[in-house]
């Protein structure tokens, strides 16, 4: 079985992964996902055979470059939060999101996520209306699957951002069997 495999039989056997996802795409935005914390978690608990464990939010992407307003995304977390407020919903337009993180304008979700600091979270899913599930990950799924925390290209470019976020994520204290990348 492919990590990719491996990867949606993780998520649709999940009832709570399911449940995200179907609320998720109740909204049916252009170009959403859900990622970060949300998979890399999944994974790793399964992979380190602990119960699951929800992230401290859950992270809603989409890419709307007609409105980069921070009131859109707030539009749209109280829409998905009245559909599932048990959740914890962090809504971002990945279309703005470059102006915070200090880059080129980005193309599409991928392209955003492909900003990310560490490659085991730079990874998210969408469920297609026809319940097809596609993942979007710049780099791949190896490092996840395998344990390992490394930086992304903007990681590296972002070190002492990168070094900060493996301190305060403390991701070891749960998975102590990581293999963490410090960047160069």
């Amino acid at each position: 079985m492919t990590h990719a495999e491996t990867l949606r039989s993780l998520i649709r056997t999940d009832p709570l992964c399911m449940t995200v996802l179907k609320n998720a795409r109740q909204l049916t935005l252009a170009d959403w996902a859900i990622g970060a914390g949300f998979i890399r978690n999944r994974v790793w608990d399964h992979l380190y055979h602990k119960g699951t464990s929800l992230p401290g939010d859950i992270d809603f992407l989409y890419f709307d470059a007609s409105d980069l307003s921070p009131a859109a995304d707030k539009t749209i977390e109280k829409r998905i939060l009245a559909q599932a407020p048990d959740f914890p919903w962090s809504v971002k337009n990945q279309a703005r999101m470059h102006l915070k993180n200090k880059d080129a304008p980005y193309k599409n979700t991928a392209n955003a996520i492909a900003h990310w600091l560490e490659t085991p979270t730079a990874i998210a899913v969408r469920l297609e209306t026809d319940d097809r599930l596609t993942i979007l990950a710049p780099f791949g799924l190896e490092d996840l699957f395998s344990g390992t925390v490394r930086p992304t290209p903007s990681g590296q470019k972002k070190a002492d951002q990168y070094s900060a976020r493996l301190k305060g994520k403390n991701w070891q204290a749960r998975w102590p069997d990581l293999t963490i990348i410090k960047a160069a």
